[in-house]
């Protein structure tokens, strides 16, 4: 649905700038040839008064005329991106063709060519294509020193620099159209980011509350019953576990909807791991995963939120076992890099994420497991965002995936955007 309203967008805008082009350019060209087989040689001692017979004379202009209806055709069957393209080829091909009859094996010296050939070079950044741009100056260029060697004149020089001068000019313009149209779309797929979150934030305080109550009364009795029956129910401990599952995806809602209030304190990241893997070791072993620390010996205590970033172990460990359902190893490697920053990699042996999925994993909702929520990874990156690091995933399908986390060891105040800092001295 996006792809096909992106689609009319492009044809639409390109339907546009091309009309605007097409007047344009037949405008320009048939003005300049009035202006020169006719205005100026009656009024000045300018102009050609024979240009409109020589070469292919009058059939330049139904040759034209014919490109001029096919463009038109093209349009109105919805293929607008070839149109530019059509006519500068077929009026490329044409212009030579008729120089060739009128210069070839005459001692009359070379001038021709028309304005619309700087159109074509000043009007190319319209279409934002650079495609299209390099086939501009390309042609042009090469058009005129095919000339050249076909008339064996120098005169072609000129018009070679001219192009060559205006097409730097006009690809320092295309440039910077690029930069600020690639500026817009970061702007509004950040818009659209927070309208998302803030959507989600809206919908996680009004319900989030209400869940959780009865989702704790629902787990206080079957856990009695279980105790009171032990063994005449085998669903009791499967019961738990769901509902221990909707809270956690309730947790990762409320996470979205309060406000973003860090209590960072001094905290050794081996302990923060050690616990994590305690805790997804059963799951881990249910699966037939191993899990493998790699933890330089000695690592500084950092300034976290413990609390949180053992969230994100969890939900990190908990994917690279989930993706290796036929058995496999997680290796959790820590290690500090100079005095500021740690980096802790996460690397599972799972079936991967094709790369075009890997850009969308920390948006909300967006998961590439069957039943996952699309919340565990948006959660977890904005943990590591409001710690002040960066998130880093790289994967390849059958072969296994690698999360990669920077923290920095100390938080400085004036890089909390958005955070309020509570930092206690003990841990």
């Amino acid at each position: 649905m996006k792809e096909g309203s992106n689609r009319l967008a492009l044809v639409f805008e390109e339907k546009k700038a091309i009309k605007l082009f097409l007047w344009l350019f037949y405008i320009f060209y048939i003005s300049y040839d009035l202006l020169w087989g006719y205005l100026l040689p009656k009024y000045t001692n300018y102009g050609d008064p024979h240009s409109f017979t020589e070469g292919l004379g009058y059939w330049v202009y139904v040759f034209m005329a014919i490109v001029l209806l096919l463009s038109s055709f093209f349009i109105k069957k919805g293929n607008p991106f070839i149109v530019k393209y059509f006519i500068l080829f077929t009026y490329t091909i044409i212009d030579v063709i008729n120089n060739i009859f009128i210069y070839y094996g005459t001692t009359k010296e070379f001038a021709s060519g028309n304005l619309v050939e700087l159109l074509f070079i000043v009007f190319s950044p319209i279409f934002v294509n650079r495609h299209y741009f390099w086939s501009v100056a390309l042609t042009m260029i090469g058009k005129y020193f095919f000339i050249g060697v076909v008339l064996q004149t120098a005169i072609v020089l000129k018009p070679i620099v001219i192009v060559l001068a205006l097409s730097a000019i006009v690809y320092l313009l295309l440039t910077r159209f690029y930069s600020y149209i690639y500026s817009l779309t970061n702007v509004y797929e950040e818009l659209r980011r927070k309208e998302k979150l803030a959507l989600i934030g809206q919908m996680a305080a009004a319900v989030g509350h209400e869940i959780r109550n009865p989702l704790a009364s629902l787990k206080g009795f079957i856990q009695l019953q279980h105790e009171k029956y032990p063994n005449m129910n085998e669903y009791y401990p499967i019961m738990v576990e769901e509902i221990d599952r909707i809270d956690s995806i309730v947790s990762d809602l409320m996470y979205i909807g309060k406000p973003k209030e860090i209590h960072f304190a001094k905290a050794n990241i081996s302990d923060i791991i050690a616990y994590t893997v305690s805790i997804t070791n059963q799951q881990a072993a249910n699966h037939g995963v191993t899990i493998e620390t790699v933890i330089e010996e000695v690592l500084p205590p950092i300034d976290c939120d413990e609390n949180r970033l053992k969230q994100v172990f969890i939900n990190l460990i908990k994917n690279a076992i989930e993706s290796m359902p036929d058995g496999g190893k997680v290796t959790i490697h820590a290690q500090s890099i100079g005095k500021s920053t740690l980096c802790i990699l996460i690397e599972d042996e799972g079936c991967g994420i094709a790369e075009e999925n890997i850009r969308n994993l920390c948006e909300p909702f967006y998961s590439t497991k069957k039943e996952g929520t699309g919340l565990g990874l948006m959660v977890t990156n904005q943990i590591i965002t409001d710690h002040n690091g960066m998130l880093d995933i790289q994967s390849t399908v059958g072969e296994g995936t690698k999360v990669w986390m920077t923290l920095p060891i100390v938080q400085k105040k004036e890089k909390m955007n958005g955070v309020k800092f509570v930092h206690n001295s003990t841990n």
